[in-house]
């Protein structure tokens, strides 16, 4: 196994055995360094975004006191669910290895699978509804104005 495949794998087995939360581990290195490594909390912390990539993302980003990830390259047990892959794209992350599918996690009981066909299916949307979107707009011209804005 990959050494670093296996860091994130051993992260998962550790966040499982302990309870915290699912078969899922992360490893976020840098020049051929670990930056960050993480497991799934989402028992232990009853949060529902604690998923490894993330968790990983933020011990990454604190340790190099940076939103911007773009050096680093992620290392995964199971491909990103869509949660965890717009952290990767916000955290501009250019290269993830990841483990095994969403076919996996499905037979494992999580609904990975059930979120990428929501997003391909526009009918399956119906959760989200457009409200005032006129008046929050309007959030955007404020931001603009901003001088000290900082673009992330």
């Amino acid at each position: 196994m990959h050494k670093w495949m296996k860091i994130a794998y051993d992260e998962a087995v550790d966040g499982m055995l302990s309870n915290e939360g699912g078969p899922f581990g992360a490893v976020i290195t840098k020049d051929d360094k670990i930056i960050a490594k993480a497991h799934n909390k989402v028992l232990a912390t009853n949060d529902p975004t604690s998923h490894a990539e993330v968790n990983a993302i933020r011990k990454a980003s604190k340790e190099l006191a940076s939103f911007d990830l773009s050096d680093c390259t992620l290392y995964t047990t199971c491909m990103p669910c869509p949660m965890c892959l717009g952290a990767i794209f916000w955290a501009r992350i250019k290269t993830v290895y990841y483990g095994s599918t969403e076919l996996d996690a499905q037979k494992a009981g999580f609904d990975d699978k059930l979120f990428y066909e929501m997003l391909k299916d526009k009918n399956k949307k119906s959760i989200l509804k457009q409200l005032n979107a006129q008046e929050t707009s309007k959030l955007f011209d404020i931001w603009l104005k901003k001088t000290d804005r900082e673009i992330y």
